[in-house]
């Protein structure tokens, strides 16, 4: 992977665009995260969609946890 930092905060509106781009030299798939003052795009070339496996399944264990810290919340405030 080639390397950048940033940060962005997901919202409830945050959108999510895949686009295939087949018919170039160089095959690839662009998805997009956008809100409304960022966007990200990652590319992903042929070979690569293990690695997007890898995200979908860290997405997903990030959104147990925070499953996990509402469940947690709601136990000590007493709201859901």
């Amino acid at each position: 992977m080639q390397t950048i930092t940033t940060t962005a905060h997901f919202e409830t509106d945050t959108r999510f665009r895949v686009t295939p781009f087949a018919d170039r030299g160089h095959p690839f798939v662009s998805l997009r995260i956008e809100g409304d003052f960022a966007e990200i795009a990652l590319l992903a070339a042929l070979g690569t969609s293990q690695t997007l496996r890898n995200l979908a399944a860290a997405a997903i264990e990030a959104a147990g946890a925070l499953d996990a810290m509402a469940v947690d919340t709601s136990e000590v405030t007493g709201r859901v």
